[in-house]
């Protein structure tokens, strides 16, 4: 019998949901990819009795409810007609703090802050506890009368100690252009009277971590392009410097801490003399990192969180080729085993209650093939219980297979590619399909872990292999990758994408003549270089929010407009990427707006009015530098977008476009 819960979860399902009759043969609606989540950021109360997530039924604002894990009885926080909730978490058991965003607003048109809120569970005792109205006012004092913060306060993304009714804040303090941060200042906020207090903080600081019982411990601070880490003794109850390296780029000796443990040991990530970067434990009193890493892997970098439980770290959530956990504690170990002996065809990451006075455990279950499906755990029971899923639509039966392949390059670096295959073609030795090559943004991050991804699958129910290369410059696979993609943007970088879809020709993969090249932001940039660099390679393009002049991008004096930080234009960019003066032969040579006159297959170019981090200006110059001598060129503007695509809208109709645009060159039906 269906749980009331999920009854409930279904229900707010419907609009989403295919029907039962057709799913099975019809295609999968764009819609179904890109729709909103049903359910999301499921997380368990301190006590582990309850579970907060927001919910959606695909036409009303998202709202905020929990679930009594024992009744299984539902009850509505919040809803709003006007905005969605945003952010949210635990105070205590008893009561939650979120803020807000308006996602049917791109957002260009969008001129209210996220606010705060609290609530009970029950949805009693709401009370606003921070402005959305961002009008000029005196952004240090409060509204006295209400006790409601200004609105440059928002929330930190940390728990705290959650036994009290107060969670720590941050307030911004913005330079003499009120473009960019310069520090944050730390709060703590009682969400039932509005009452703060302010601490004191060890000069501008731009992140705070707070330690195992929730309280302020460690503050970063950066200057000139440097970093540096203080540490609130508990014994001198004073700041105390521990470290300093620059921000951008590489330092030996660098650090980034995680988190705190007992003993006077801080958690940090760190190369220690080797490529790739471990987890590590810091000796506070010492102020060095231990010589042994805790955890290491073979050809990934560390990259993950701690898991807490009455104030012991019990393990880690990891990421390497996809999202795992790792446990110190053998009971969580066995629970973990238990876990994926029940659901053992996908990833399941677990979560225990902070401070745990119930069996459920928390999990996230999923697969390339499934999104995320929330569900918890008794540990006394042994019995798995379904909450619901992000995307009830998407039929996994449906979802094309992801793999991980190391692609060798033309100077022997391995890159690591994905490639998504469509449903049934995995089994043929060599399907030579159309072949979209989907470049990922950045460009300095990951691109891609092993799941579920709207986009290649979109692509992928349509018949299409979808080949996504972690080129150099790519985080996640040690410093000589990152390292070997500076000032790489046209060069290296683009070889390594061209090469990885020769690999996919030459395996039999992708038919050479059906191939498109595809990206957002720097994969935009990569789109409109490649068919410069390779025309042969590819039969045509995609580039929404995509850089087409580097020395626009990273000279012009557009503090005014661009949400990219001064520091970085002064001190990260000309290290990772090229000064606009110094390399101003190379901008020009790997600017597609300087050689647009090459360009002469189809392509498509997408762009938001309210792109900040790359204007609409780019996109305007470069489709009037190449409509002239390709008439295959076109140009969608969506108004009031920004750097990438927000309303549902907007995603369905661009990828309505892209998937015409790529059935008329590439599709079965195109000209070979």
């Amino acid at each position: 019998m269906q749980s009331m819960f999920q009854r409930a979860v279904l229900a707010a399902a419907l609009a989403l949901a295919a029907p039962a009759g057709t799913a099975a043969a019809a295609l999968p609606a764009v819609e179904s990819f890109f729709s909103r989540a049903s359910i999301s950021a499921v997380q368990l109360s301190p006590d582990g009795r309850y579970a907060a997530f927001r919910i959606n039924n695909g036409t009303e604002r998202d709202g905020l409810a929990v679930v009594n894990l024992e009744s299984n009885a539902v009850n509505g926080v919040a809803r709003f007609s006007d905005v969605d909730i945003g952010h949210f978490q635990w105070v205590n058991n008893q009561r939650l703090v979120f803020d807000t965003v308006d996602r049917n607003q791109a957002p260009g048109a969008v001129h209210y802050a996220p606010g705060m809120y609290a609530a009970n569970r029950d949805g009693s005792d709401l009370r606003q506890l921070v402005e959305r109205a961002t009008y000029a006012r005196d952004t240090t004092g409060t509204n006295i009368r209400n006790r409601v913060l200004p609105y440059n306060t928002y929330l930190l993304p940390q728990e705290g100690a959650q036994n009290s009714d107060s969670v720590y804040v941050r307030r911004a303090n913005f330079n003499e252009v009120r473009n960019e941060v310069k520090s944050f200042d730390l709060l703590r906020l009682n969400t039932v009277t509005g009452a703060v207090e302010t601490l004191a903080r060890p000069g501008d600081v731009q992140d705070w971590l707070l330690d195992q019982d929730g309280v302020p411990r460690l503050a970063v601070t950066e200057a000139a392009g440097q970093s540096v880490l203080h540490y609130l003794d508990p014994a001198q109850n004073s700041w105390r410097q521990l470290a300093g390296f620059a921000t951008y780029g590489l330092t030996t000796g660098a650090f980034h801490p995680l988190g705190f443990g007992a003993n006077g040991k801080l958690y940090v990530t760190a190369q220690a003399g080797a490529d790739k970067r471990s987890l590590r434990t810091y000796d506070l009193a010492k102020t060095e990192l231990d010589k042994e890493a805790l955890i290491e892997l073979a050809d990934y970098d560390f990259s993950g969180s701690l898991v807490y439980s009455n104030g012991r770290m019990l393990g880690v959530e990891l990421l390497s080729d996809a999202r795992g956990m790792t446990w110190l504690d053998p009971a969580m170990a066995k629970v973990q085993q238990a876990v994926d002996a029940l659901l053992p065809d996908t990833a399941n990451l677990l979560r225990p209650p902070r401070y745990p006075q119930s069996p459920w455990v928390l999990v996230s279950a999923f697969s390339d093939k499934q999104p995320v499906i929330y569900m918890v755990y008794n540990t006394e029971t042994k019995v798995l219980n379904k909450l619901g899923g992000e995307h009830p639509a998407i039929d996994p039966g449906q979802m094309a297979q992801q793999d991980l392949h190391r692609v060798k390059a033309r100077d022997g670096m391995a890159i690591p590619t994905w490639l998504t295959l469509p449903k049934g073609s995995e089994k043929q030795a060599k399907p030579q399909l159309p072949m979209v090559v989907l470049v990922h943004g950045g460009p300095f991050v990951r691109g891609e872990e092993w799941g579920w991804d709207a986009q290649a699958q979109f692509l992928a129910s349509r018949g299409y292999a979808v080949l996504q290369p972690e080129f150099r410059g790519s985080t996640g696979f040690g410093a000589r990758h990152f390292q070997a993609g500076w000032k790489q943007w046209g060069l290296a970088m683009q070889d390594d994408v061209a090469d990885a879809t020769r690999w996919a020709v030459a395996q039999g993969y992708a038919d050479p003549k059906r191939i498109c090249i595809a990206g957002a932001s720097y994969g935009g940039y990569a789109t409109l270089m490649g068919l410069v660099n390779d025309p042969q390679l590819y039969r045509c393009g995609v580039s929404w929010a995509g850089v087409t002049d580097l020395a626009m991008l990273a000279g012009q004096d557009n503090r005014f407009i661009s949400d990219m930080g001064d520091s970085y234009r002064q001190f990260g960019m000309p290290v990772m990427v090229g000064d606009p003066v110094k390399d101003a032969a190379r901008f020009n040579a790997t600017s597609p707006l300087r050689q647009a006159a090459r360009i002469t297959r189809p392509v498509l170019l997408a762009h938001g009015s309210a792109d900040r981090r790359v204007p609409i200006a780019q996109a305007k110059a470069f489709f009037n530098a190449v409509k002239a001598g390709n008439p295959g060129a076109e140009l969608v503007i969506y108004d009031d977008e920004g750097h990438g695509w927000s309303l549902p809208q907007t995603q369905f109709d661009f990828w309505t476009r892209v998937e015409a645009f790529l059935e008329r060159y590439i599709g079965p039906a195109a000209a070979r």
